[in-house]
């Protein structure tokens, strides 16, 4: 009887819960900070037993390992390093969702040698993003064919019916990490040449970009894209960009926050821990630098800070600003700085609420060069909404890959050892053909 031990009980394991709990010969032990909550999580799942674990005491942790045959790690992306050692001391297959950092690469070697197998990025981005793209460009390679461009869009957006605030956003994970990931600097290739964005300057490059006519999308790139060239074996390729996906307006209004210095994270007084209550209007006028907390003050300090297309941009913006409540006399959360502030006031607004759903969209763009000389633009898409009451398709599209990629190590599917990740046909295939199976899959068109 294969030992399962799943570390986290956050909205995108369930699903990979009940995958593995599909085949009767699995135990699944949840661990999660307290016993309560992992039973919760549990639920009515008979092969699923809930244990209480604190990551941070490695000796738990190291025990907790070594009594299961592979281990699951959906906390945060800080901790698996720590996960992967106690694997490799106790020799236990791990399976991620996360991107192979530069730490966990550096286990590979430790990895091999204690005959186990780390599976990474697989997910829904990292993951099935990968096995589309790797299979497309076989295919074109092993046709005589080159990849000329490789353009890679997601996004986790709340369905268009849904997006009914002025970011066109909602959060179903930490807004901090939302926030924070926009100011993250880029790189990618473009027409033979590596482009860099500043972090400050990455909302400013948000261009339209068209997947399917109804979706009202903007686009911009994502990280370090630069590796993919050597990832993919797309040497000859002249531009590679994976980014992400928002509705229309999302740029403009993140632009605006940055420039007002609304998501600093460096300390504010009036914001200290334990301080006395402020009106989020006093806080708006103390970062703005500005006397006066009037509205009709507060406006022209963020109309003298933020660039504004036109007129109209200018008086969506401030009213959306409005609708945030940073005019208003509704206490700010004292949670020290502007930032942390700003995500606890978002968080509270942005929730979906029981009867909305999510939608994840992914889509690849490849330009071919054939053999013959002939040019083909190829795409392959994914778009999926999530079910109000049950599986959001972020968690559906993370939890299920991760459930599948699981249960083809313990079956020995994926039997290669050391830190791996989906970009190989030999891992990809079998993943691809299971995840079809259960409806999870790209569609792939000519469209040009």
């Amino acid at each position: 009887m294969p030992k399962i031990l799943l570390l986290g009980s956050g909205f995108v394991a369930h699903p990979t819960l009940s995958h593995l709990a599909k085949r009767p010969e699995n135990h699944i032990t949840v661990a999660s900070r307290t016993q309560s909550k992992a039973q919760k999580f549990i639920g009515d799942v008979k092969q699923a037993t809930a244990i209480a674990l604190d990551v941070t005491d490695n000796a738990a942790l190291e025990q907790a390992v070594s009594e299961h045959d592979l281990v699951i790690s959906l906390i945060p992306y800080t901790y698996h390093v720590q996960v992967i050692k106690a694997a490799i001391k106790h020799k236990k297959n791990v399976v991620t969702t996360s991107y192979v950092s530069d730490a966990i690469a550096a286990l590979h070697d430790e990895a091999v040698a204690a005959g186990i197998t780390v599976m990474n990025e697989i997910g829904v981005d990292p993951g099935v993003d990968h096995l589309y793209a790797v299979k497309t460009i076989d295919e074109v390679h092993a046709e005589g064919g080159q990849i000329k461009s490789f353009l890679s869009y997601c996004g986790g957006l709340p369905a268009p019916e849904c997006s009914n605030n002025p970011l066109g956003y909602k959060f179903s994970w930490s807004s901090r990490g939302v926030l924070l990931a926009l100011r993250n600097a880029a790189s990618f290739y473009k027409d033979g040449k590596k482009v860099e964005v500043a972090g400050p300057e990455l909302m400013a490059v948000a261009k339209p970009y068209f997947i399917y006519p109804g979706f009202a999308l903007v686009a911009y790139p994502n990280r370090d894209s630069t590796p993919y060239k050597e990832r993919y074996n797309i040497p000859e390729a002249d531009t590679i960009i994976r980014g992400t996906l928002r509705y229309q307006g999302f740029p403009e209004f993140i632009k605006c926050l940055v420039e007002m210095g609304m998501l600093e994270d460096k300390p504010v007084d009036i914001l200290a821990k334990g301080s006395k209550a402020v009106a989020w209007k006093d806080v708006l006028a103390h970062v703005l630098g500005s006397s006066s907390n009037k509205q009709s003050d507060l406006e022209w300090a963020v109309s003298s800070k933020c660039t504004f297309s036109s007129t109209d941009e200018k008086q969506r913006i401030l009213q959306g600003l409005g609708w945030i409540g940073l005019f208003s006399d509704e206490p700010a959360p004292q949670a020290g700085n502007a930032l942390d502030a700003l995500c606890a006031t978002l968080e509270s607004k942005m929730q979906f609420g029981p009867e909305e759903r999510d939608m994840v969209l992914l889509q690849h763009k490849f330009e071919i060069v054939h053999k013959d000389g002939r040019k083909e633009t190829r795409t392959s898409t994914l778009c999926d909404f999530g079910v109000p009451g049950g599986y959001s398709a972020m968690a559906k599209l993370v939890g299920v890959p991760c459930g599948v990629a699981t249960q083809q190590v313990l079956d020995g599917v994926i039997s290669d050892k050391g830190i791996v990740a989906p970009i190989n046909s030999k891992v990809n295939d079998p993943l691809i053909k299971d995840l079809k199976e259960l409806g999870i899959y790209l569609v792939e068109e000519t469209v040009a």
